[in-house]
């Protein structure tokens, strides 16, 4: 499905998942028994009794995983290392069905970043997504924002969800071009 995983994984306590591609959020008990088919950016795909569900990094522990640590920024980053690395963040998202991150996938429109004067930062990004009733839309705008929010000196982060202009293929880098099987 998604790469050779296949890791059969016992719940090690109640979670809340995600149905993909639907987007609804349903609970899932302690010790039933899922695979976790992909596992990127510290999110995980998992499935269980013929569904997919996603599992945020967050609750890696219930799958018996470690959970996202934030990312190590050097004080007194300058504002293109904090720069740096926030798109580099951003390229921990990846969609759950489409084993390739937002910034490949030509999502992410815009990402402008806004110092005050006490040294924290407000991030405001600009995203779409491949089709616009994606059930899975606010779960990836969850995403970033939780992404961006664990940097630290980071304040608020604003994800805005356009639709114009539409993505289309030609937005991917020509990674996930060749990945995708396009190129």
């Amino acid at each position: 499905m998604f790469g050779n995983e296949n890791e059969p994984v016992t719940l090690q306590r109640e979670v809340e998942v995600i149905i993909v591609p639907v987007g609804v959020q349903v609970t899932l008990n302690e010790g039933e028994l899922v695979h976790i088919i992909q596992s990127m950016g510290g999110s995980f795909t998992i499935y269980f009794e013929g569904n997919l569900f996603r599992v945020s990094g967050r609750d890696a522990d219930a799958l018996g995983k470690e959970p996202i640590k934030p990312p190590a920024m050097p004080p007194g980053a300058t504002d293109e290392e904090f720069e740096s690395l926030a798109w580099s963040q951003m390229r921990t998202v990846f969609d759950p069905e489409i084993p390739i991150n937002v910034v490949d996938l030509g999502l992410i429109y815009d990402c402008q970043i806004e110092k005050s004067g006490d040294g924290r930062r407000a991030v405001n990004v600009k995203m779409t997504l491949t089709a616009p009733g994606c059930g899975m839309g606010e779960v990836l705008v969850e995403d970033v924002r939780e992404r961006l929010e664990i940097i630290p000196t980071v304040s608020k982060v604003d994800v805005e969800l356009l639709f114009d202009p539409p993505w289309n293929q030609s937005m991917m880098s020509e990674s996930a071009q060749l990945e995708a099987g396009l190129l």
